[in-house]
């Protein structure tokens, strides 16, 4: 281990490189005491345009100042560290002096969206708090700019510091209610299987979000609060807020009905997300799902590898096996099945299913179809007639947006209907209505739901290499993966929210590896990395300290698999 150094060494290294080639920064690598922190310089970069320094700043308990009350539980510890790690990137931006060539001048922290999700980018122990950050050392050309570095270490860098991950740099009421808000939703998160629900919309939340490009609140007089059907008004007590009151969805088989624009496709994003904490202001702060909740969709052109797809797909033209289903380029409805099948592999309990981003004829045959094409000349079992037996049988519950197939009226448990963004509950009605007007279609599931066939992946199909480099995995934005020599599209993977996950699920993939023995199934391979990330930390992906990971869900880890196209894997059903 490096030994620790006065800060005036690093001043003394700085002035003695600046104006030299830029390789010599490599002399201020290693730890530096400073009066309120220690810095440690990790990486440093090869040239001012190739990514930012990586650096660590360790501040002492008694400088940090936080009471122990705000991180003693997993929560409330989550909360805090996304606080601070907000105001570490909000005093940044203040404190903005980027100059010269390529990246000179940056300081950075891993940005946070809406949600509060867990994060490397600020950790709290009893040993005091840590924050990453990364640092683009300046220069003019390729020459280093030793003074300019000065400023950034000595003034730009402690400033930020004192500003953000230090008690007294904050109002504690404002810090208080977002370690609370963050604690709560873990509550209620926790509390819906005991009470039979699947998800929680607090009266009050806000749940349109400002555009399709932003996840910001919207906001002005056309806002319509959230309000509770006094029918499906619960109350759920937390400990931080006291007794919220709100919509509890039941398990079971859930419609979102209502006209166009009134609120359907708002309603289920808002329960999509729900799986995630929402910072004070969002809007969404109280608004919770089952954990593993799952937006299922139709996914064209993606890759398929030994899926069971035949509780809804059989007899394919041509005589494929569809109790293995492999496909390079999977249709509408072939995507969605498989998405259906490997969420149930990896142990899914909600879905979350809009019928405009659904494959027609995977979600319903309705009476003139049945008639015009006879059943032995389908292969498809459409969702309606597998959606009470996933729940009965299987224990997955469904809240689907229904706007143009009142067939669906016939397995309803709950019909929720949105009236210019007001929730109603129809049910009763919709009981009626199914009732005066029989749609006549024949239900066409021949054999009871399966138990699906859980899978073995072969570790000789990840291979992270590219080139020159053993292992070459990259975050392309949230929607992007590259490892190795392929691409591992995740764009349609709704619930992954941050490239921070989507980094820290790339290092996962190769992480998993050493699980793959053969015998283990997918399913068990994702619990043991999930479980090394509990007790080991986001840490145990990367032998790098690195302060731009951020927590993700085994549904994702395993979706992403599921989507690489060189996955080999053969079914061992357990």
């Amino acid at each position: 281990m490096t030994a620790i150094q006065p800060a005036e060494t690093l001043r003394q290294i700085l002035r003695r490189i600046d104006g030299k080639g830029y390789g010599h920064y490599g002399d201020i690598r290693g730890q530096y005491r400073f009066d309120t922190f220690l810095l440690s310089i990790d990486h440093v970069q090869k040239d001012p345009f190739a990514s930012p320094s990586r650096v660590r700043v360790l501040v002492d308990p008694e400088a940090a100042g936080f009471a122990r009350d705000l991180w003693h539980t997993t929560p409330r510890r989550r909360g805090l560290c996304d606080y601070l790690t907000r105001a570490f990137c909000a005093a940044a931006e203040r404190r903005r002096g980027m100059s010269g060539s390529g990246k000179s001048g940056l300081i950075a922290m891993d940005k946070p969206g809406q949600e509060i999700l867990e994060r490397t980018s600020v950790c709290i122990d009893d040993s005091g708090i840590e924050g990453r950050c990364v640092v683009g050392l300046p220069a003019y050309g390729r020459r280093i700019a030793g003074r300019e570095a000065e400023e950034i270490f000595f003034e730009r860098l402690p400033a930020i510091v004192a500003a953000s991950l230090s008690a007294r740099a904050h109002d504690l009421s404002q810090l208080y209610h977002h370690v609370g808000v963050a604690e709560d939703a873990d509550v209620l998160r926790g509390a819906l299987r005991e009470r039979g629900l699947v998800a929680f919309v607090a009266d009050g939340a806000v749940l349109p979000r400002q555009s399709g490009a932003s996840d910001r609140p919207m906001k002005g007089a056309d806002v319509v609060p959230f309000a509770a059907p006094s029918a499906l008004r619960v109350e759920m007590d937390v400990p931080n807020a006291g007794a919220l009151t709100g919509m509890g969805i039941p398990a079971g088989v859930t419609l979102i009905v209502g006209g166009g624009y009134h609120g359907k496709s708002t309603l289920l994003a808002a329960l999509t997300a729900g799986v995630y904490t929402h910072i004070p202001g969002d809007g969404r702060e109280y608004v919770v799902s089952d954990p593993a909740a799952v937006k299922i969709r139709a996914e064209d052109g993606r890759r398929v590898e030994a899926v069971d797809i035949s509780p809804f797909i059989t007899g394919i033209p041509g005589g494929r096996d569809t109790r293995s289903f492999s496909s390079a380029d999977a249709s509408g409805s072939t995507s969605q099945a498989a998405n259906i099948m490997e969420a149930l592999e990896a142990g899914a309990r909600l879905f979350c299913i809009d019928e405009d981003t659904s494959a027609t004829n995977f979600m319903i045959r309705d009476r003139r179809m049945q008639a015009l094409i006879a059943k032995e000349h389908e292969p498809i079992t459409p969702y309606i007639d597998r959606v009470r037996e996933l729940f009965t049988e299987c224990g997955v519950s469904s809240a689907i947006v229904i706007g143009g197939s009142g067939d669906y009226l016939d397995v309803a448990d709950t019909v929720i209907c949105m009236d210019a963004y007001r929730p109603y509950l129809v049910t009763d009605k919709a009981r009626e209505v199914a009732a005066a007007y029989p749609t006549g279609r024949a239900c066409e599931t021949d054999q009871p739901f399966p138990r699906w066939q859980e899978r073995i992946p072969d570790a000789r199909s990840f291979s992270p290499a590219k080139g020159k480099r053993a292992v070459r995995i990259q975050a392309r934005g949230k929607g992007m993966i590259s490892f190795g020599t392929t691409d591992i599209d995740c764009t349609l993977v709704e619930q992954i929210v941050s490239e921070s996950q989507t980094r820290a699920i790339g290092d996962a993939i190769w992480y998993a590896v050493r699980y793959m023995n053969g015998s283990a199934t997918a399913a068990e391979v994702a619990a043991r990395v999930m479980q090394d990330i509990e007790e080991q930390g986001l840490d145990v992906l990367s032998s790098r300290k690195r302060g731009d990971y951020a927590a993700f869900r085994s549904l994702e880890l395993l979706m992403a698999v599921n989507r690489m196209r060189t996955l080999r894997a053969v079914q061992g059903g357990r």
